[in-house]
């Protein structure tokens, strides 16, 4: 039992309070930018998002701004992810540094991000005992009930309309059930959470209200104590819409036998269950499996409506050592990824970004990312990198939504069907690309009011 709790615990990372204008600046240059690349003829099930949406879900991951910076971690959260949880930005000390003063900007970028994908957005956490600032911990009484409100509500209605779910109290039981020793607990007693809830509602009335904690994912003394307080609150009306079970594994806290039962129970008395902050230590065949069957019991429970991996890549999670992620460092795809796709129903897998083509071994892939906006236009840039083998030529479409138009290229030789909303691109001088290597292309696209990130097509390789 002390392992699963030191190894389940929510994440605790530092949150780097250092934000650069260049940051800043890279950033805002990707808050429109998309990545559509399919192999074909665009399987609709050839991602995790894609694939999970076939099934009514969501399959989203936890994202850090501070890295969407890196071109690699957007292309592979904008390809496969379909919902997005702030890793840190939306956390007490991160909004509400000091009292009453509030800073949205990092956790702007990443909503804004995520809304410009297309991506749904779970807030991540308005009422938790951790990462609180100082300030708060220094309240009694009723000041700490006014604060509690005033933070729920200003967060809220900041983002009203625009956040799916809300984990609005976070971590509220220890392990043998009782309540958590929190300054909310504290000052406010039992009925600070179902006062936190009620605030909730009143703030946006669209938000699906969650309670979400660790260790509960099998039936438990903490796991029994959260369900009690669900079924309490769902018999006297009190507004709680779902339930999300960080599901932090490995090898001395695997995938409870119990788990499907378990959130079947929670399911049973009328919520959402989610699994909101999926790892799983470990490699190889081992961790595939785990993953499948995390996969599975969320398709068993009709009422569980997505998973969110706790990060992108296994080199910027909290447990690294641990590699636990769907993609490792190099932002591979692992074969727990593979899993999970078999799992949703999908098809695809093998390594790289994008849809690729081509006879024999000549085979490459396209990934797409905005590099610049203006008032009226944007620009962007595809990568198109080769497969295994070394390619002497290459072909692929961009395909842009009227009225936008595209009214500039560099470093290719395009062609148009007769619409003007398709490109091809072709290499305008030396088409050789040696394996695993790659070149890029660049365009311009007049919005004209229509701001849709464009559709790569396959790559043809020769």
């Amino acid at each position: 039992m002390i392992s699963r709790i030191l190894r389940g615990r929510e994440p605790r990372h530092v949150r780097s309070r250092a934000r650069t204008a260049l940051v800043a600046a890279t950033v805002g240059s990707f808050v429109a930018a998309g990545l559509v690349a399919t192999a074909g003829t665009a399987d609709a099930q050839s991602t995790l998002g894609a694939a999970a949406s076939a099934q009514g879900r969501y399959f989203g991951a936890a994202v850090a701004n501070n890295r969407l910076g890196e071109s690699d971690y957007v292309n592979t959260l904008n390809r496969e992810f379909n919902s997005v949880t702030a890793e840190n930005e939306m956390k007490w000390d991160a909004l509400e540094p000091s009292r009453n003063s509030f800073s949205f900007g990092s956790a702007d970028r990443i909503v804004d991000h995520a809304r410009g994908q297309g991506m749904s957005v779970r807030g991540h956490t308005l009422v938790w005992h951790s990462q609180l600032p100082g300030w708060v911990g220094s309240l009694s009484g009723d000041q700490v009930r006014s604060a509690m409100n005033n933070h729920i509500t200003t967060v809220m209605q900041h983002w009203r309309g625009q956040i799916h779910s809300w984990d609005v109290v976070n971590e509220a039981f220890e392990e043998n059930g009782s309540r958590r020793n929190s300054v909310f607990q504290r000052e406010l007693g039992n009925g600070y959470i179902e006062e936190a809830f009620r605030t909730a509602r009143a703030a946006d009335s669209s938000a699906k209200l969650c309670y979400n904690d660790y260790n509960t994912d099998g039936q438990n003394a903490k796991s029994d104590a959260v369900y009690e307080m669900v079924r309490d609150f769902k018999s006297r009306g009190v507004p709680i819409d779902c339930v999300g079970f960080q599901s932090h594994f490995n090898s001395n806290s695997p995938v409870p036998s119990d788990y499907r039962q378990n959130l079947q129970r929670f399911a049973a008395l009328g919520v959402d269950v989610q699994i909101t902050e999926l790892d799983i230590e470990g490699s190889g065949t081992a961790q595939a499996n785990s993953y499948r069957s995390v996969v599975e019991t969320c398709l068993a429970v009709s009422r569980c409506t997505g998973i969110t991996v706790w990060g992108v890549t296994d080199k910027y999670s909290w447990r690294s050592a641990g590699t636990p992620l769907l993609f490792d460092g190099n932002y591979n795809k692992k074969p727990a990824y593979d899993a999970v796709l078999s799992a949703l129903g999908g098809s695809g897998g093998g390594n790289g970004g994008g849809g690729g083509g081509g006879g024999g071994n000549a085979s490459c892939t396209v990934s797409y990312e905005q590099t610049d906006r203006w008032d009226d236009r944007f620009n962007g840039r595809v990568t198109v990198r080769a497969g295994g083998s070394a390619i002497s030529g290459w072909s692929t479409t961009v395909t842009v939504q009227s009225p936008q138009k595209i009214s500039a290229t560099w470093n290719g030789s395009p062609t148009w069907d007769s619409s003007g909303d398709v490109m091809t691109m072709r290499p305008n001088g030396n088409a050789s690309i040696s394996a695993g290597g790659t070149t890029s292309f660049g365009f311009t696209v007049m919005a004209n009011g229509n701001w849709s990130a464009p559709t790569l097509g396959s790559c043809t390789a020769s």
